[in-house]
């Protein structure tokens, strides 16, 4: 999910930056600035594109999201539900959900979202508010609490006069109470942080002056009498394709889309098979996610209807495919673009009541009926809702039932050009249907687009935060500061004189480090501040550089040697597991630190470099830990400590240790405790008496072992 920097902008990110001035103006603003962006503009702009190749040549660290499974994979990315594993149901800021288990991301996901730069929202139109607040608490709860959206920035992309935001009846009366309206601008978070709006108005997708003029009054809800005249000679009553010639029809409603793809199944010449789907509780069938009676032939082109709740995720809601092979009990698919075929399993959906509880605060969910049946269905048509995001060269158009707000623009956009488009309904006024909330919006949206002042001021802070958090090491110390509190708790006693080091090298830390930081960054504003050329400041430069030399060596001196030193071995697993995740954590932060200051004595500080810097150092220390990761299932030596006497004779006794542990499917304690090994190794006993001396080594250990320890501390011996 993470973006790979680069270190250029490719020819072909410089050709589109350069014909628009808005794109470059968004390009700055990513790049340059860590203010949030509404990237908007109408259908075939560019925005799709310009996310493209942020994803390939930005060094920022992005994850890309997007409302549904059709727009993220359009946008390369994941669905919002799925990255942040939400619940479907509203959110009410200030509350909570009743499931404990809501939030809970694995190891892996909190990194990601930890070293977050930018989260890239696409198709924000369709995003609600509460939604958009949800992700602005989780944010917050693994990032920085007090700053909207945990700090990261946000660019949001869409054109709010497509498709809105779905919402269900009793969602909707639960929500009005807290929103003025259900789309993203009314987000309480949003309103609590600054952002700028940007608008392409360069049309990439369609060529034609006249169908561009068409579509534009249609948008912006200016079509009169002419306009329709104008589309509607795209009418074509009973319209048949040519042999060769591929359109896609584009339906309003599902219950459209499903008599052409019947009239279509019925051309294929081989055995039908229908499914049945199994409902229970209350599940009301105008709101079945897919066919009641699923009716499929070979061959069949189908779409799936449901991301795969399997570990394989092989297919996801949107993606075409077609059958492959069927029999009564078994249905053979191929994704479009697939190089395998597999059998297709049954999935549930449920239908659910959301209730909030105001004295509790808190949101549950209530599942009233569940929905099975297999995930697919007829795909020679889809509804308009499916094609936002997609472009066709033909399409059969039937917008006569129009219902939403966006509905007919979106249509009638997704073509490239006015002949590609065949009406099968003529359009009328009634079809084109346009939402005052989001009109007002757009209205003021204009005034959030920023002029060059604007842009050199948000620069010029940009590059003071990124110079005060590549000189803050107070995450370093806080993560060392709890490594030092659980390795007292773990292993203090173990490790007396290993535990008595970081103390010492804590308080160093402290002197060398935090408090000529803290001096350092008041040296640098100070001389930022009174120079707007800051980055031909060869003072500042100069400050910096030597900066930077100082606090890198400094590090090496202080924490490297103690970082390795600390990977000791102790018999609890839980103090364990979490001894080697902060350890972990200490040696990334480190690591990444190390990185950013080592670079700036060659290139100078710049905000491009420190990005690139950052990024590459993350990616190269995930890298080595999943191989390190790799490497730890087989036997690892262990950290040489002072408090261990004869090291040798201590690897000795440890390898024979986990060899017994492994052979009779014990952990290693259970055949000799870790203290127990520490006086083994530092007391050197010849007899089962000077065995029973050494603390955490019983009896019957010793009747069991003792024979054994005692040769291999004799055939040390000599050696000593």
């Amino acid at each position: 999910m993470f973006s790979h920097p680069i270190n250029i902008i490719f020819a072909y990110l410089k050709e589109f930056m350069e014909t628009n001035a808005e794109l470059e103006l968004a390009w700055r603003c990513i790049e340059r600035t860590g203010t949030h962006l509404f990237l908007t503009g109408k259908a075939g702009t560019g925005k799709t594109t310009f996310l493209k190749q942020l994803k390939e040549r930005s060094p920022k660290r992005m994850v890309v999201l997007a409302p549904t499974g059709i727009a993220a994979i359009n946008a390369g990315g994941v669905t919002i539900h799925s990255f942040f594993q939400l619940p479907f149901a509203p959110y009410i800021p200030g509350t909570e959900f009743s499931s404990n288990k809501l939030f809970k991301f694995g190891k892996e996901k909190i990194n990601i979202i930890r070293s977050l730069d930018l989260l890239v929202i696409d198709e924000i139109s369709m995003v609600r508010a509460d939604l958009l607040d949800l992700i602005d608490h989780i944010l917050r709860r693994y990032r920085d609490k007090t700053k909207p959206f945990g700090g990261v920035q946000l660019l949001m992309i869409g054109d709010l006069q497509q498709l809105a935001p779905v919402v269900k009846d009793e969602e909707r009366r639960l929500l009005e109470e807290y929103y003025d309206s259900v789309f993203f601008f009314d987000s309480k978070a949003l309103q609590q942080t600054s952002y700028i709006s940007i608008e392409l108005k360069r049309v990439f997708r369609q060529s034609e002056a006249h169908f561009l003029h068409l579509l534009n009054q249609i948008r912006e809800n200016t079509a009169n009498n002419e306009t329709l005249v104008a589309l509607n000679q795209r009418y074509i009553p009973n319209f048949e394709a040519k042999e060769g010639e591929e359109y896609i029809r584009l339906t309003t409603h599902n219950a459209q889309a499903q008599e052409i793809n019947d009239k279509y199944l019925a051309k294929i010449k081989a055995p039908s098979y229908s499914f049945r789907s199994t409902v229970t509780g209350n599940f009301p069938q105008s709101s079945y996610p897919a066919d009641e009676i699923l009716t499929l032939k070979e061959g069949s082109q189908i779409m799936f209807v449901k991301n795969d709740s399997s570990f394989d995720k092989k297919f996801y809601n949107g993606k075409i495919g077609r059958i492959i092979r069927m029999t009564e009990d078994e249905i053979e698919v191929q994704g479009q673009g697939d190089l395998s075929s597999f059998v297709l399993q049954k999935e549930v959906w449920t239908n659910s009541k959301y209730v909030l509880n105001k004295e509790t605060k808190e949101i549950s969910e209530e599942v009233e009926g569940t929905f099975e049946q297999y995930p697919v269905r007829l795909a020679w048509a889809i509804t308009i809702h499916k094609s936002q995001g997609l472009t066709f060269e033909r399409a059969i158009i039937d917008i006569g039932g129009s219902f939403a707000h966006g509905q007919t623009y979106v249509a009638l956009s997704r073509c490239k050009t006015l002949d590609g488009i065949v009406l099968s309904s003529p359009i009328t006024q009634k079809a084109i249907i346009s939402n005052m909330q989001v009109t007002d919006f757009v209205k003021e949206a204009e005034n959030l687009a920023p002029n060059e002042s604007v842009m050199t001021e948000l620069e010029r802070a940009y590059y003071l935060q990124l110079l005060s958090e590549q000189f803050d090491f107070q995450p370093i110390r806080n993560t060392f500061a709890r490594t030092i509190e659980q390795f007292e708790e773990s292993a203090g006693k173990l490790y007396p004189h290993l535990f008595e080091q970081c103390k010492i090298s804590f308080d160093v830390f402290s002197a060398k480090i935090i408090s000529v930081s803290d001096n350092f960054k008041n040296v640098f504003t100070h001389l930022f501040k009174e120079n707007p050329n800051y980055k031909e400041n060869s003072i500042l430069q100069e400050r910096i550089s030597s900066g930077a030399t100082y606090f890198s060596d400094c590090l090496i001196e202080i924490l490297l040697p103690l970082v390795s030193s600390l990977k000791v071995e102790i018999d609890n697993k839980e103090g364990q597991k979490r001894m080697n995740e902060l350890i972990e954590s200490l040696t990334t932060a480190l690591r990444i630190k190390l990185s950013t200051l080592q670079h700036i004595p060659t290139d100078g500080f710049s905000v491009e470099a420190y990005q690139k810097a950052k990024s590459e150092a993350s990616i190269l220390q995930q890298e080595e830990h999943k191989e390190t990761s790799k490497k730890k299932l087989l036997k690892e030596k262990s950290v040489v400590s002072d408090d261990i006497v004869h090291q040798e004779l201590y690897e000795h006794l440890r390898a024979w240790r986990n060899a017994e542990a492994t052979e009779r499917l014990l952990p290693a304690y259970a055949i000799l405790h870790q203290k127990a090994l520490h006086g083994i190794a530092n007391l050197l006993p010849s007899t089962s008496n000077d065995l029973l001396k050494i603390p955490h080594l019983g009896k019957k250990t010793v009747e069991k072992y003792g024979a054994t320890i005692l040769d291999i501390v004799g055939e040390f011996s000599p050696k000593r």
